[in-house]
């Protein structure tokens, strides 16, 4: 079978690590989301059933029919969204509106909606957008000595090893050693670990004009805003010309599928996506979908023992995680930066793209990814009006004009 031909050590480590980070960065927050909307403690780990099968279908299809890395994810911002609604929406309401969010997901997919505003957004806006949405996770790598250092050093030391000696497994190394260490000095939590089969909880779905604007909505824009747009530019970084309407349109039927089991909010993955598509997955680009499909098996393995699995996930040291994470995103970051610079015309545009995305804002409960892009494009028609190019290059020609009579 082509797929286990193609598969390496290292697809299979890229695969692993983006569910591991997928689950150690916001595992909680959804819990949260499902508890503070009332949620039984079989809910939720109907929740993460629904969620890690939507996922891992999604993404092992997707992967396999386009033949590249897509990995999908649960929307983080949407679980932030939900928590924020739940004094507002029961959860059968809240179950109302992942339906219609879901509905919306798929026909903004399968009419080429979102198709259409991806072709209107320059190369390098998105490209410093992706750099702005990876840089806290590469920071955090590095911040994280400052807590664990007889951790993450020997992590970072075998990471520079690898990439000289080694650089197929420059993420399985210090991966390795991190476990190692983390086991020598007891720092791995197995105390709330426990496996059982997860049963899925069927609620019905209640519809109302306040869900429906109160989180139908809201989690519709982040689901867009914040999780897909910054997913599509990983893919596109990559090089990877793959169409965005099925991706987006099959991620919104899983939600609405899903929804009455706890599937709130089923899109393209960011942060992990680029830990597949990057060489660190595979020296040829055209084999890195292994990556995707790993991914995606863990998630559907995940799914079955539910919440139980995310505790074995959350047995790492956080600073093991935030280590292999920035250290994998390296390569990925130093890309997006080049491809946002390189073009003289839209440099400044980009770097405002990126610093807003970097900065962290939060406005409307929309995250930085998209006012990054606002902000990036507002500066891009401005700096490209008519009159002010004019300016512009008028005060360019002067500036070398003086340069030449001073030599």
């Amino acid at each position: 079978m082509r797929f286990f031909r193609d598969l390496s050590v290292s697809s299979f480590s890229a695969g692993f690590v983006a569910v591991l980070v997928g689950f150690t960065s916001s595992a909680a927050l959804v819990f949260q989301a499902a508890s503070d909307l009332g949620a039984t403690p079989a809910q939720i780990g109907s929740w993460m059933l629904s969620l890690c099968l939507g996922i891992g279908v999604t993404g092992i299809y997707l992967s396999w029919r386009f033949k590249a890395p897509i990995v999908t994810a649960w929307s983080t911002p949407g679980a932030a969204v939900l928590v924020t609604a739940a004094s507002s929406a029961t959860l059968p309401e809240a179950t109302g509106a992942f339906v219609l969010c879901g509905l919306l997901m798929a026909m903004c997919g399968f009419f080429g909606w979102f198709e259409s505003i991806m072709r209107r957004i320059p190369p390098a806006i998105a490209a410093g957008m992706l750099a702005g949405v990876l840089l806290r996770f590469g920071m955090a790598a590095f911040a994280a000595l400052e807590t664990a250092f007889t951790l993450v050093f020997p992590m970072l030391l075998t990471y520079l090893l690898a990439r000289r000696l080694i650089p197929r497994y420059a993420v399985m190394a210090p991966l390795v050693t991190g476990i190692a260490v983390a086991a020598a000095t007891n720092a791995l939590d197995f105390s709330a670990l426990s496996f059982s089969l997860t049963t899925p909880q069927w609620v019905t779905p209640a519809f109302s004009v306040q869900a429906l604007m109160g989180v139908a909505l809201p989690l519709f824009a982040v689901c867009v805003a914040s999780q897909n747009l910054p997913g599509l530019a990983v893919i596109r970084a990559a090089g990877y010309q793959t169409p965005s309407s099925p991706l987006i349109g099959w991620t919104g039927v899983a939600t609405l599928l899903l929804a009455p089991f706890g599937a709130f909010g089923i899109n393209l993955a960011a942060i992990t996506a680029a830990l597949c598509t990057g060489p660190e997955a595979h020296d040829d680009p055209a084999k890195r979908y292994t990556a995707a499909i790993v991914s995606g098996l863990f998630y559907l393995v995940a799914g079955i023992f539910g919440a139980s699995i995310g505790a074995l996930f959350l047995a790492f040291p956080k600073e093991l995680v935030m280590a292999i994470a920035g250290f994998a995103l390296i390569n990925t970051i130093g890309s997006g930066l080049v491809s946002a610079l390189q073009d003289e015309h839209h440099r400044e545009a980009a770097m405002v793209t990126f610093l807003v995305t970097a900065s962290g804002v939060t406005l409307l409960g929309i995250a930085s990814a998209f006012w990054g892009m606002i902000a990036g494009g507002a500066a891009l028609l401005i700096l490209q009006t008519p009159g002010l190019q004019r300016r512009r290059a008028g005060k360019s020609m002067t500036q070398t004009a003086a340069r030449e009579s001073e030599e």
